[in-house]
């Protein structure tokens, strides 16, 4: 189980009271969660203890990690990122690098190279090289944040 602050417009979103929340029209997209673990529970003191710092009124939704939606995940993202279908890389990119979380590969695919094969499905020619993290640094809308459970790329291009 984790857990996940929400970011929504390059800023942590804050409810100031719990009616307020269910009268805002936000639809939440992949790429707007800050995915965190859950550390503990404590049913005596109503208490959860989570990897990071939260404010009063900040939004936060639990989640389930498996290898359909992390896969899904990816495979938006980098279809976003390279606004086409697999098979057809940006002209200008020569190179990648990946970092990727030890909870990912084989442990959560149950087959070795899992990103990279779909990043070679997008980026298909490109070299990619990397290595497994502990922590991934990447962003969420325009703040860069220490990741966990994710994949990080790093994608070069020629200069102009």
């Amino acid at each position: 189980m984790l857990i996940s602050l929400v970011i929504i417009h390059n800023i942590p979103l804050y409810i100031p009271s719990a009616p307020l929340l269910f009268h805002l029209a936000i639809t939440l997209q992949p790429g707007d969660f800050l995915i965190r673990n859950l550390l503990g529970v404590d049913p005596r003191q109503g208490a959860i203890a989570i990897g990071d710092r939260v404010r009063k009124g900040q939004r936060l939704q639990f989640h389930l990690r498996d290898r359909e939606t992390s896969a899904d995940d990816l495979r938006i993202l980098l279809r976003h990122y390279t606004d086409s279908e697999p098979g057809q890389p940006p002209t200008t990119a020569i190179g990648a690098l990946m970092f990727s979380c030890l909870g990912r590969g084989y442990g959560l695919y149950g087959t070795p190279n899992f990103d990279s094969q779909v990043f070679g499905q997008y980026f298909p020619g490109i070299a990619l090289g990397g290595f497994f993290c502990n922590g991934e640094i990447g962003q969420v809308g325009a703040q860069t944040f220490l990741h966990g459970y994710t994949s990080a790329f790093a994608i070069v291009h020629r200069a102009s």
